[in-house]
């Protein structure tokens, strides 16, 4: 068999148009950039004029329902939840046996959540848990995934305020992953309670021991080593009551700072060097926008997890 000569299999004349269209790119998005004006390049087409990007914290309102504002991001968030039911809906729609490939890959995605859910939760708990750490697996991605298509950002709508981004990826404001946290700490509060009861408390208050040592004092018996040790076992249930709110903190600033970070990095190297080199940045993007939703599910069935077995697994301890 003869070999093929070029580059990755491409003939040689191929590959030396795409490296002339690379690097022109290049050369452009460097001349109309900062550093092509900083140099006193003038003259250049109006179209090739770049903006200053403006990053905001908070998401602009589009319109109002009563007096309820609609933001930019949460109609991004609307979006997203449509396009995820569409998907859903005509993958969904006619199964085959044999999948085809938009069938196969969706398999895959869920598959492997499922079976992270099982590994991490055990059988029973992880198929009970699964619908809720694949909703919100999928959720995180495609509303990072939705983002990087073009329109999101430059797209703007005019309103009594002024010019406002249409659409904002829903990740970047505080908002939406404050919900999602918040979803997940509430799950795992309500499961806690529900598998243990009341003594799912026990893991906050565990002043019992120094109770003890207390009222051991009264009856004439003084031991320093129970007090001290009761004492600590009571601000370890706190420190643990402590360490359940912060989670909803950890949660939410993780999957926001990142999300921000990245939209500014891609705002930031899309003005210095545009129109070619920002693609790169768009791959990595994704890749963040794929560990970021498996970190936030993966964190979700572990707390889960841990709130419906830790307690048990002590009293089991305890009574062997």
């Amino acid at each position: 068999m003869a070999k093929k000569k070029g580059c990755l299999g491409c003939s040689l004349p191929v590959v030396i148009i795409v490296a002339l269209v690379v690097l022109t790119s290049v050369v452009l998005g460097i001349l109309a950039g900062p550093l092509g004006q900083k140099f006193g390049i003038t003259g250049l087409p109006h179209w090739m004029s770049l903006e200053l990007p403006e990053p905001k914290l908070p998401s602009d309102a589009i319109f109002h329902v009563f007096s309820v504002p609609v933001t930019n991001s949460m109609l991004a968030t609307w979006i997203t939840v449509i396009v995820l039911v569409l998907i859903a809906f005509f993958i969904t729609r006619k199964p085959k046996l044999v999948p085809g490939r938009a069938q196969s890959a969706a398999e895959s995605i869920l598959g492997y959540i499922y079976n992270l859910c099982v590994n991490t939760a055990g059988e029973k708990d992880g198929r009970k848990f699964f619908p809720l750490v694949a909703t919100i697996f999928l959720f995180v991605l495609f509303n990072a995934l939705l983002a990087l298509i073009p329109g999101f950002g430059s797209i703007h709508y005019h309103t009594h305020e002024g010019n406002v981004e249409l659409l904002r990826a829903a990740n970047t404001d505080l908002n939406t992953p404050l919900a999602l946290a918040l979803i997940t700490f509430f799950t795992v509060e309500f499961m806690g309670f529900k598998r243990l009861g009341l003594g799912y408390l026990k893991k906050f208050i565990t002043w019992g021991d120094f109770g003890r040592a207390i009222g051991k004092i009264f009856k004439g018996k003084f031991d320093v080593m129970a007090l001290l040790s009761g004492f600590i076992m009571g601000i370890v249930g706190l420190l643990e009551l402590v360490s359940e709110l912060i989670r909803i903190v950890s949660l939410t600033f993780r999957l926001f700072g990142n999300m921000l970070a990245g939209e500014i990095i891609l705002l930031v190297i899309a003005y210095v060097v545009p129109y070619f080199v920002p693609m790169v940045f768009y791959g990595l993007e994704s890749f963040f926008a794929v560990i970021q939703a498996l970190i936030f599910g993966i964190l979700t069935i572990v707390y889960i997890s841990l709130s419906v077995s830790s307690h048990s697994s002590e009293e089991h301890h305890k009574t062997a």
